[in-house]
Parts: C-alpha cells; sequence; structure tokens
C-alpha cells in the first residue's frame, strides 16, 4: 500500500512536471516558471498529492548540491582573476547597492538587522537559469549588456556559495545550528586540494581508459555526493561541498566529461527542487492581503531595476543596454529560495516572511517574462518613431535593382564592394556606423546609413530585387538577426556571410547559409603556411600541408555541427578528428618527397599523401 501511495506520487510529479515544463517553453515562460506551477498544484495548497512534502525537500536539496558543483567547474580559477575587473565592477556593485538598499527597508518594515541584512542579499539575487536561458533564446548573450548580465550572474553565484555557509551562524536559536568543525573543515579542504592536484586527474584517467560509460557516472556522482557529505559532517553546508569539488575539478582535462555525466541528474533534480518551491509556495497569503504582497512585488521590480539600471550606466554602459540589463535581471532567483529555507531553518528569518518574500520571488519570476516581451515591444515602437539613437534618419536608397547588397561596410565588406567594381556590378551597402560612413565617403564611397536588421530597411534597400546578399556585419548578434530574417522572408537571395568564430559558423549554418568564411581562417593558414616555409619546409609540401588542414578544418566544422548539442559527442568528434590529422600528416612526412623541377607539376598540383581521406572529420 505505501509503495502504491510512493508510485502514485513519482506519477503525479512526473506528469505535472512533463505537461506543465512543456506548455511553459511554448509559451515562451522557461522552464522553471512550469516546474513552479506543478508544485503548486500538487502541493498541499493545490490538489493534495504529494503526502511526504519533506521527504521530497531533502531529495531537492541534492538539485542545489549538483548545481552548484556545475557552477564550480565553471569557474576556473584563472577565468575569474581575468574577469575580476568586470565582476567586482558590475557584479559587486550591483549586490551591494541591492543588498543595503533592500536591507534598510526590510528593517524599516520590522525585520530586525540580522534578518533583514539576508532578506536583502537574498533579494539582491537573479535567476541565473532564467536569465541565461532568456538572454541566449534571444541571441543577445554576446551584446554588451548580455556580457554584463553574465558578470553580474556569475558575481551572484560566487557570493552566494560563502553566504550559505554564513547564514546558520545568524541564528536566533544557536542551539539549533550544528556547530561548525572548522579544524576539520580546513583538513578536508587542504585534502581535496591534494587529491584534486595530483591524484584525481590519474584516477579519473584510469575510470576513462575502461571506456564504461556507467563507471564513469557512477564515478562522478560519488565524488559529488562525497565531498558533501563530508562538508555536511563537519557542519557545513553539502552545497558548499559540492561548490569547493567543482573548483577544484575545473582544471581537470575531464571536466567536459563530469558536466555531461552529471547534466541529467542536475536537471531532473533542479526540476525537483523547484516544484518543492512550488509546494511550500502560499497562494492563499495572495487572497487574504493582496495590496500587501503586490505592493511588496511592484516596489520590489521597480526598485531592483532602476538600481542595476544605475550601476549600468555607472559602468559606461549606454541607456538602452542599461535598460536591457535591468529588464534580463529584474526577477528573483533560485538562490533566493535557498537562502530563505536555510534562513528559517536556522531562525534567522521567521516563517511569515519567509512565505511572503518566497511569494515574491516567485511572482517576480513569473512576471519576468511579460515584462521582457513589454520591453521589446516598446523598443520596436520606439526604433520606427526615431531610427537613430542620434536623432538621425536612416537615408532613402536611389537605387532598388541593384544584384548584390552589402550588410556592413567595414574592412570586410569593403573588399567586396572593391572588387565589384572592378566587375562594373552594381551594389547597395548599407552601413550603420555614421562615423564610419563619413570616413568612406570622403574617399568617394556610396554607403546607406540604415540598420540592415530591420525588414524595412531590407526592403528599402530593394531585397527583393537582389539575388545576392552578403553578410559582412561586425556583431554577431545582428548577423544571426540578419540571417534569419533572410531565411524566413527572402529565401530567393544567396547569402555570402562572413561569420566571427566557429559558435557563429553554426549559427549561420542554422540559419540556412551556405557560403560561409570565417574572418580570420584564410589569413592565418595563409600566414602558418609562411612559417613553415621560413623553418625550412619545401614550399610546394607547405603548401600541400596547409590545404590539406583548410580541408579537414572544413569537414570537421560540418560535423561538429552536426553534434553541436550534444557537449559529449562535440567532444569526441573534436578529439578524433585532431588525432586523425596528426596521423594523416605525419603519413605524408613519412612518405619520399621530391620537389618538383621546372616544368613538373607546381604546388598547387601536388597531392600529398594521396586524395583526401573520406573519413577524416
Amino acid at each position: 500500500m505505501i509503495l502504491h501511495e510512493q508510485l502514485l506520487q513519482i506519477l503525479a510529479f512526473l506528469g505535472f512536471s512533463v505537461v506543465l515544463v512543456s506548455l511553459f517553453q511554448k509559451l515562451g515562460l522557461g522552464t522553471i516558471l512550469g516546474y513552479l506551477a506543478a508544485g503548486i498544484l500538487i502541493g498541499p495548497m493545490g490538489l493534495g498529492l504529494i503526502a511526504d512534502f519533506q521527504f521530497v525537500q531533502h531529495i531537492a536539496e541534492f538539485g542545489v548540491v549538483f548545481l552548484l558543483f556545475m557552477i564550480g567547474l565553471e569557474l576556473q580559477p584563472r577565468k575569474l582573476w581575468s574577469l575580476r575587473k568586470t565582476l567586482i565592477g558590475f557584479g559587486g556593485m550591483q549586490i551591494l547597492f541591492c543588498t543595503v538598499v533592500f536591507t534598510v527597508i526590510g528593517y524599516q518594515l520590522g525585520i530586525p538587522w540580522a534578518s533583514a541584512a539576508v532578506v536583502g542579499f537574498a533579494l539582491s539575487l537573479s535567476s541565473t537559469a532564467f536569465a541565461l536561458q532568456s538572454l541566449a533564446e534571444r541571441k543577445v548573450l554576446n551584446t554588451e549588456f548580455g556580457r554584463a548580465s553574465f558578470a553580474i550572474l556569475l558575481m551572484q553565484d560566487v557570493v552566494a556559495i560563502p553566504a550559505l555557509a554564513v547564514i546558520p551562524s545568524l541564528g536566533l536559536v544557536a542551539a539549533n545550528t550544528p556547530s561548525v568543525n572548522w579544524g576539520g573543515a580546513i583538513a578536508i579542504f587542504i585534502g581535496l586540494a591534494i587529491s584534486s592536484r595530483f591524484l584525481m586527474g590519474r584516477f579519473l584517467q584510469v575510470v576513462a581508459e575502461t571506456r564504461s560509460r556507467e563507471l564513469f557516472t557512477g564515478v562522478t556522482l560519488l565524488i559529488v555526493i562525497g565531498v558533501a557529505f563530508l562538508m555536511e559532517s563537519v557542519g557545513l553546508s553539502m552545497a558548499l561541498g559540492a561548490f569547493l569539488a567543482g573548483v577544484l575539478l575545473s582544471e581537470s582535462e575531464y571536466r567536459h566529461e563530469l558536466e555531461a555525466d552529471l547534466e541529467p541528474f542536475k536537471g531532473l533534480l533542479m526540476g525537483l527542487f523547484f516544484v518543492s518551491v512550488g509546494m511550500s509556495v502560499k497562494l492563499s497569503l495572495l487572497l487574504q492581503a493582496p495590496a500587501m504582497i503586490l505592493s511588496l512585488l511592484v516596489g520590489y521590480m521597480v526598485l531592483k531595476g532602476l538600481l542595476i539600471f544605475a550601476v549600468g550606466r555607472i559602468m559606461k554602459l549606454h541607456s538602452q543596454a542599461a535598460n536591457n540589463l535591468s529588464v534580463y535581471l529584474v526577477q528573483g532567483g533560485e538562490f533566493a529560495f535557498v537562502i530563505f529555507g536555510v534562513g528559517q531553518s536556522a531562525q534567522v528569518i521567521s516563517a511569515d516572511w519567509t512565505q511572503r518574500f518566497t511569494l515574491v520571488v516567485t511572482l517576480s519570476m513569473i512576471a519576468s517574462p511579460l515584462i521582457i516581451v513589454l520591453n521589446e515591444k516598446i523598443q520596436a515602437w520606439i526604433a520606427c518613431k526615431s531610427p537613430a539613437a542620434g536623432g538621425r534618419e536612416f537615408d532613402k536608397f536611389e537605387e532598388t535593382n541593384n544584384p548584390v547588397i552589402i550588410a556592413g561596410f567595414g574592412r570586410f565588406g569593403q573588399i567586396f564592394g572593391r572588387i565589384l567594381r572592378t566587375q562594373d556590378i552594381p551594389f547597395t551597402a548599407i552601413e550603420h556606423d555614421t562615423e564610419q560612413i563619413e570616413l568612406l565617403r570622403r574617399f568617394g564611397n556610396k554607403v546607406y546609413y540604415g540598420d540592415a536588421a530591420r525588414k524595412e530597411i531590407l526592403e528599402a534597400a530593394g531585397i527583393r530585387n537582389a539575388k545576392f546578399f552578403i553578410l559582412a556585419v561586425d556583431d554577431v548578434e545582428t548577423s544571426n538577426r540578419i540571417a534569419q530574417i533572410l531565411k524566413e522572408d527572402y529565401p530567393h537571395v544567396q547569402v555570402f556571410a562572413r561569420a566571427r568564430n566557429r559558435q557563429h559558423n553554426f549559427d549561420l549554418l542554422d540559419a540556412g547559409v551556405k557560403s560561409i568564411r570565417r574572418e580570420t581562417l584564410d589569413s592565418s593558414i595563409h600566414l602558418s603556411g609562411q612559417l613553415l616555409i621560413a623553418m625550412g619546409t619545401p614550399e610546394a609540401r607547405a603548401h600541400a600541408i596547409i590545404e590539406r588542414f583548410r580541408r579537414h578544418d572544413e569537414l570537421m566544422l560540418l560535423e561538429q555541427f552536426k553534434v553541436r548539442h550534444d557537449q559529449k559527442s562535440f567532444i569526441d568528434v573534436s578529439r578524433q578528428a585532431a588525432q586523425q590529422l596528426a596521423q594523416v600528416l605525419k603519413e605524408d612526412a613519412e612518405k619520399t618527397y621530391i620537389e618538383p623541377q621546372a616544368g613538373e607539376k607546381g604546388p598547387s598540383d601536388v597531392v600529398v599523401g594521396g586524395p583526401p581521406r573520406s573519413d577524416v572529420h
């Protein structure tokens, strides 16, 4: 009978989660809100399908443990050090401003100083999962405000870890808070540092050599749960232990394999964690005191948005970027739920205020997607009313029947223009940088001022009459947006695109672009060939090596594109390709090579090592 009830609870969790998460994703509201909604429905305040709420909470804690381990894996010490100015500037300032203001307001609401400080810090945090997902879905993560958002979220994650260890010591009833064995904690940390430096790499190598995916996954789980248990045994949080383990393994060559193995567990357990949060949300509070809850919600989001906007302006972001920064980070974060839970357990925060603020953070996450959409609508309306930020109107196109349109007339697009002029082929050049346009016009170039990422500008430029489109804009996000517009609305146009890097190349392939060239590939390959010649390699062989490398790299890129969403397979393909290239070039070097004489085949005709191998990726 007990087993029957447990199976029903599992079915309720999985069934409601699958349906609601799918629905919320289709609505563009994100998976987190889907899990929260599932928790509200099956929890005691909803249908009451889950009876053992405490057991669910204990299991859900492991979701936070795995999340922090994954965050630790990403926080390589050298990477953090290189980002220190951005982290401290954007992230440190945002946390400080928000924490201080919310702490003062909390104290004015009658919350003791220690409790108000914990509440203020919790409310200063934003949702890493939600914000990054929203930025990635809209392809704005590589923009100026996208990078600033990432810096703030990263700093919040870093600061939240020690906060989880400190909060229990602020408890009003010390007897309920286990004492910390600091000597044991230091010993564990030193042991972890030594083992990760000298033992763990070799141990993981031995495990990897067994080629057993199940064994590697089991070892990964053992590491995470084992370190979490050690930290819990000395009075510190399991999450802190998992985070430290992740940081110490972040430099390991097996870091990506660890991430790939833990991703399913992290996703499932984090889903369970958010379901447990939803089960604890008391919607009855909203019905009992709607004015108070809505006032707290509106005041929280407006004030937090203004503070983040101020941080963006202080850090020299222009107004629109600072506005976008505040819009994407205005919601409360998942760590707030964790901090409220820890604070209530240690009796730092009262149960009443915990329930209120948990509801406010949940409602802020629900409102956040709507605010993002509203912000986009407002910006689009403003753009239509005032096309240029400086008040300058976009140019009116005089010629709309040219067969070629060049979007972006910088150092890359100008090469196309110069070559087309030599062949008397008319083209229309569009550029968004006013200073660049003024410079080009001094040299007699005819360039139109406009934003090629807007359909009305493309229409005015004669996109329906064009046959070829040169996508040479510098900004990756803008380039991807233009490529998507061309794919959806103007499929008759053949696109030739410039890619910033491999990931940009993948995005353009996704958008249906077939003719793509990475901007530094040709120059770096050509210069590498000159280096080989200067070091004594015969010229014909150097050219053959470079050509072999070019063909191999293009084949590998296509293979990587097929598995780009599977990190494990992506790494495997990359490693296999690198090994195959090294083997092919080694075989070529071992073969007898004769420098061509006058009248014989030149370097461009020489094939070293036979025809290209079809199995090279």
